[in-house]
């Protein structure tokens, strides 16, 4: 097929939502156009994400098409979420590579706007193109009440830190491949298929619960690393951690890809056991000291988690 085609394809299977004509805030002019048009709400600020994949880095060709494109979106939703903002509007660029089917492509689209629908994403446009391996770009657009997003650097020592869920799920899936085991198949699910902590997001900045946060994408001990230096603080972890089961202390640690929420309350608070369905843990404490440090049970803890660059 041509590019014309694989458009048209692509468009046909996607809702048309704009509102051309409408006064109201949301989505003017979506996909057909040279660009999208998006009308903000007053009293509203915009935030914006941007998330790559790209085959053989951050997944392969034998994976479910349809798992592609719904963690396409999730990686994104997941930083829209860690803001405390509510998303609005999606760009996807897509570059297909020669072993790529249309199949494959409707496939794609079936999971992303599976996603999309659920959390009430409109697909407002985006980028198509051919290279030698797939590649997949996603922004996301969300909206806030003006001033009031979660940040990572906002946070002030003896502050508590804690997390949602249960880590290193998605680190066991990617090593249990096709098992067959129950714990080996909700695992596998968790690498596949991640879902985005939207309404913990809100719930967090709504109720004035988080002081800083942020999401759990590349292991826990390199985003608490970065979370700790934007706030200019270290930061001690301590056992139990909420490890994911099957998971390993390791895969909770630094294992990555399990997209929860990471975030900081001061201490005098008490933080409830399940915020918006999520189980919530405490995991630490900011504390004084090199920014960026961390401490395990009292020992140095080097940040380990997923880095594109490492070798």
């Amino acid at each position: 097929m041509n590019e014309d085609a694989w458009i048209r394809r692509i468009e046909a299977r996607i809702p048309v939502r704009a509102r051309a004509s409408s006064r109201k805030p949301g989505l003017m002019l979506g996909i057909g156009d040279d660009a999208a048009i998006y009308r903000p709400a007053p009293g509203e600020d915009l935030v914006f994400t941007t998330d790559m994949m790209i085959e053989e880095r951050h997944f392969l060709r034998e994976y479910p098409a349809d798992s592609v494109g719904w963690k396409a979106l999730c990686r994104s939703l997941s930083d829209i979420a860690a803001m405390g903002a509510s998303p609005r509007f999606a760009l996807l660029s897509l570059a297909v590579a020669p072993w790529v089917k249309p199949a494959w492509v409707d496939g794609f689209y079936d999971g992303f706007l599976a996603l999309a629908a659920k959390y009430k994403v409109l697909l407002a446009g985006g980028d198509l193109s051919r290279a030698a391996r797939a590649s997949i770009d996603v922004m996301v657009c969300g909206a806030v009440p003006a001033g009031e997003a979660l940040r990572r650097g906002t946070a002030r020592a003896g502050d508590t830190l804690y997390v949602s869920g249960a880590l290193g799920g998605a680190s066991l899936g990617l090593r249990s491949g096709r098992s067959r085991s129950a714990t080996g198949r909700a695992a596998r699910e968790r690498h596949l298929r991640p879902e985005p902590r939207v309404a913990l997001g809100n719930a967090l900045r709504r109720r004035g619960i988080a002081s800083a946060a942020m999401d759990l994408s590349d292991g826990l001990s390199s985003d608490l690393a970065r979370l700790a230096r934007a706030s200019g603080l270290a930061a001690r972890l301590q056992r139990p951690l909420p490890v994911f089961p099957g998971a390993s202390e390791s895969d909770a640690l630094h294992g990555g890809d399990d997209y929860e929420l990471l975030f900081a309350a001061p201490s005098a608070d008490r933080i409830p056991g399940r915020i918006a369905g999520q189980r919530i843990a405490r995991v630490g404490q900011l504390i004084a000291g090199e920014p960026g440090r961390l401490f395990f049970e009292g020992e140095a803890l080097l940040p380990a988690g997923w880095d594109p660059f490492a070798k």
